[in-house]
């Protein structure tokens, strides 16, 4: 009997409950833990959306959402499995579990549609050193991204034409349209990350999708948010502001499609749905955002064709 081949979604990963904050926190800031500000500025984030982030329900729901539609066009091929980068089940704990199923061979993709250092590449450094660990030879076959599928685009058009369409009267008047990811660090960007082209080209093709350019009460174009509480300068511009100067020019409303992230989660809820609509209120413009991919079947089918198509292209 032919083994199937192993797929490992790779995914950020969030605390369950309050009590894992402060030890996740520390994991992110690489062992370092925080101050009790910024804890308690995190502690209170989680508060305003509920207490804990939805993430782990959502990540694991489309973990069995691609798993079904990958075993709906091909039964039996693929066993699909979840790592986390700070959170159980681990990257290495996801690797192992593949490992003890059998497969010799590992489709690698990450929860993020854009490549980065910082973000899929420490992920894919973990999944290649655990099965270069692993007690059985693993070939591991990596989607750097996957931003430029052929359904992605569409998807993420079709919400955003759909709150645009949503605005009332008043507020459709002058629309800037924002597409937005997680800022990253300067330093990482000046060493040549393809994470900022990336999301532009994302953007820029929703954009061209939707003929915005055609429209003359919209403008639209890249802003970035979710920036980390360190003294690093981070790439920009940044959202908030710019939604300070699209009002200062005249815009009344503001529409945000948040083309890097793929689930409700803090930076979603939180920075986007709080934050920026607070934002929005103090400068006196409507405020809009499209709904996140999260388990939609249309999302995780597309998705199942990007693994298809790296397995059957793997050697």
């Amino acid at each position: 009997m032919t083994a199937p081949t192993g797929v490992l979604v790779m995914a950020h990963g969030t605390p369950d409950t309050p009590e894992e904050i402060e030890a996740f926190y520390t994991r992110i800031r690489r062992g370092r833990p925080p101050t009790p500000e910024l804890l308690a500025e995190l502690t209170g984030r989680y508060e305003a959306i509920g207490g804990t982030s939805p993430l782990t329900g959502r990540t694991r729901a489309q973990v069995e959402g691609l798993a079904a539609a990958l075993e709906a066009t091909e039964p039996g091929r693929f066993a699909v499995r979840l790592g986390t980068k700070y959170v159980a089940p681990t990257i290495e704990e996801g690797v192992a579990e593949l490992a003890g199923l059998g497969v010799d061979r590992i489709v690698g993709v990450v929860l993020t549609p854009h490549q980065s250092t910082m973000g899929s590449g420490e992920y894919f450094e973990r999944a290649e050193a655990a099965a270069a660990a692993a007690g059985t030879p693993l070939a591991l076959t990596v989607i750097p991204s996957w931003h430029r599928a052929p359904e992605f685009v569409p998807l993420l058009a079709a919400r955003t034409r759909a709150v645009l369409d949503a605005l009332d009267v008043a507020a459709r008047v002058k629309v800037a349209v924002f597409f937005t990811a997680h800022s990253l660090p300067q330093r990482v960007v000046a060493q040549g990350d393809p994470y900022p082209d990336q999301v532009t080209e994302s953007g820029a093709d929703i954009a061209r999708e939707l003929d915005l350019d055609a429209d003359p009460s919209v403008t639209w174009g890249t802003a970035w948010q979710s920036a980390g509480r360190t003294a690093d300068p981070w790439i920009g511009p940044d959202l908030l502001l710019e939604m300070e100067r699209v009002a200062a020019e005249g815009a009344t409303a503001v529409v945000v499609c948040p083309v890097g992230f793929v689930s409700d989660h803090l930076e979603v809820l939180y920075d986007l749905d709080i934050e920026a609509l607070d934002k929005a209120d103090a400068l006196g413009i409507a405020f809009a955002r499209t709904p996140s991919l999260n388990d939609d079947p249309a999302f995780l089918a597309m998705l199942a064709d990007v693994v298809r198509a790296a397995a059957d292209a793997a050697p």
